[in-house]
């Protein structure tokens, strides 16, 4: 089951506190990164973010579980309306996480 547009947006909306979020459809769910680095996914209407022990200690519910089937484990965020919680969860986890590689730029051919 692929995640509702509405809920994405609710999720980007509720994260924008911690900076510029955008999101990716990929295989039917979404990436979301914040400020251009990847830092969680939405997969099936459910809110995921990449573990961190710096995050670890904030989590008000420790729930590691994988967003689809292969994947590695995530933590589960299950309260997604408190708008300031997941600001921090988010902030924090990108200070924790490394910097996106920088592509390549390939010639154009003419």
């Amino acid at each position: 089951m692929a995640s509702q547009s509405d809920f994405v947006q609710y999720i980007a909306e509720q994260c924008s506190g911690a900076g510029t979020i955008t999101v990716r459809k990929m295989f039917g769910d979404y990436a979301v990164y914040c400020n251009g680095k990847i830092f969680g996914l939405i997969c099936d209407d459910c809110f995921f973010v990449k573990p961190t022990e710096a995050v670890r200690p904030l989590l008000r519910t420790i729930d590691l579980r994988p967003p689809y089937d292969g994947a590695k484990d995530y933590f589960y965020i299950a309260d997604v309306d408190d708008r300031d919680y997941l600001s921090l969860l988010v902030s924090e986890t990108c200070k924790a996480l490394p910097e996106p590689k920088q592509k390549k730029k390939t010639p154009r051919k003419s």
